[in-house]
């Protein structure tokens, strides 16, 4: 069933004024763009915890100071992102700024430390209140707060791998429909045993590598990171004088009932969620210059987003596509937004990231897949977003005019 966009009477622009980002490829913009601009690969053996048991074995990790001993690396991770996008923007403590963060699973290894000290030494506690504490899913985002001296509405939306493109779309609506002037917004999620080992029992992860749309992928790889927006009404940002990287014009949602963790083979609620992103930022499909593709290398999603982006477009076959998945691996509520911000750094900087791991293009591919480093200018481009249950989101970002 396809979600009705909201659509009120005076509809703002929305304009990204900050974006902040962490991934396997390093900390920061720019050393991310360079990284996707190139088609840098990311993986290495995973060193977080034991994988000994696991069919697979890499993964793309941050390197995070301090450590693998750190607990809370999701937050860590959170708040590095967060620094970033803040400044940028040159944003103020607020008494009222809107948060809306995706995650799938938030503190999930401060629960995971608590069980394991609770299992080996039951009759030791230090340490567990703290992290009983930390673990709530609300935690992550009052620190966020504390440490930006902001307050407001908190929302997190914990909807599988479409929870950081669908908080972005949460926000997108807030500003546009003149409910808040600025939000907040983006995803993370730091790897855990807990998740990979079940990914892996799916046999969902690949024990190869990461090869999106490839005749012969084998599975998914998983990564860890996070992004943050500064969403703001055009006309404010414009006031301010600061610096505009692009506007966010596009949102669409759509739930796909066929199973809980396989898509429709047609690709129906992809197509739909596509089709409602065009329509929300008032363009046609063949408007479209670029596509971050959700792209796992998973044999179901890879080709049923196929068919759905051919049946978006009709002909696509000049259409740049392709999925940074192949870089920094699957970032679960962390996707959609670092996915955003590479979708981003392609509109200001001028060009298509790569998949650079796909040998040979599946034939139900009718699009132009990007396995190259590529110069462009795209003027606007749309970024997917599909996750187990049913989940399908995207966004529509264009060059700021």
């Amino acid at each position: 069933m396809l979600f009705p966009v909201i659509k009120p009477v005076s509809q703002a622009r929305v304009a990204i004024t900050g974006a902040g980002l962490v991934s396997a490829l390093g900390i920061g913009w720019r050393a991310n763009a360079e990284g996707f601009r190139t088609g840098r690969v990311a993986f290495g053996p995973v060193t977080l915890f034991d994988v000994s048991r696991q069919r697979a074995k890499m993964a793309a990790e941050v390197r995070l100071a301090g450590g693998a001993e750190d607990e809370d690396r999701a937050s860590q991770l959170l708040m590095l992102a967060t620094k970033e996008a803040w400044t940028q923007a040159r944003w103020n403590p607020s008494d009222n700024l809107s948060l809306v963060l995706g995650t799938t699973s938030g503190g999930m290894s401060l629960g995971e430390a608590f069980y394991r000290q609770a299992i080996t030494t039951p009759g030791q506690r230090r340490g567990q209140p703290t992290r009983v504490l930390h673990y709530q899913p609300q935690r992550q985002a009052l620190d966020l707060a504390q440490e930006f001296g902001f307050a407001g509405p908190i929302t997190i939306i914990a909807n599988a791998c479409a929870s950081g493109a669908n908080a972005i779309g949460h926000a997108f609506e807030l500003v546009r429909s003149g409910r808040a002037e600025r939000v907040l917004t983006g995803g993370y999620d730091a790897l855990s045993h807990l998740v990979f080992a079940g990914f892996d029992s799916l046999q969902a992860l690949s024990t190869t590598q990461c090869r999106p749309f490839d005749a012969a992928r084998d599975g998914l790889s998983l990564g860890e990171g996070a992004a943050m927006l500064c969403l703001e009404n055009l006309e404010h940002a414009r006031g301010r004088g600061v610096k505009i990287l692009g506007e966010l014009a596009g949102y669409g949602a759509a739930s796909d009932p066929h199973h809980l963790t396989q898509p429709d083979p047609e690709g129906s609620a992809a197509f739909q969620a596509m089709s409602a992103a065009c329509e929300s930022a008032g363009i046609a499909p063949q408007q479209i210059d670029y596509i971050n593709a959700h792209g796992t290398g998973t044999p179901l999603n890879d080709s049923a987003e196929a068919l759905a982006i051919t049946r978006l477009l009709g002909n696509a076959s000049r259409l740049p596509v392709s999925s940074t998945k192949a870089s920094v691996g699957h970032l679960l509520g962390a996707a959609g937004a670092i996915e955003a911000v590479v979708c981003l750094m392609a509109i200001s900087e001028g060009w298509l990231p790569p998949t650079a791991t796909t040998r040979a293009t599946d034939a139900l591919c009718g699009f132009a897949l990007v396995r190259e480093p590529t110069r462009a200018e795209p003027q606007c481009v749309l970024s997917n977003s599909f996750g187990f249950g049913g989940a399908n989101a995207a966004l529509v970002l264009r060059r700021c005019q």
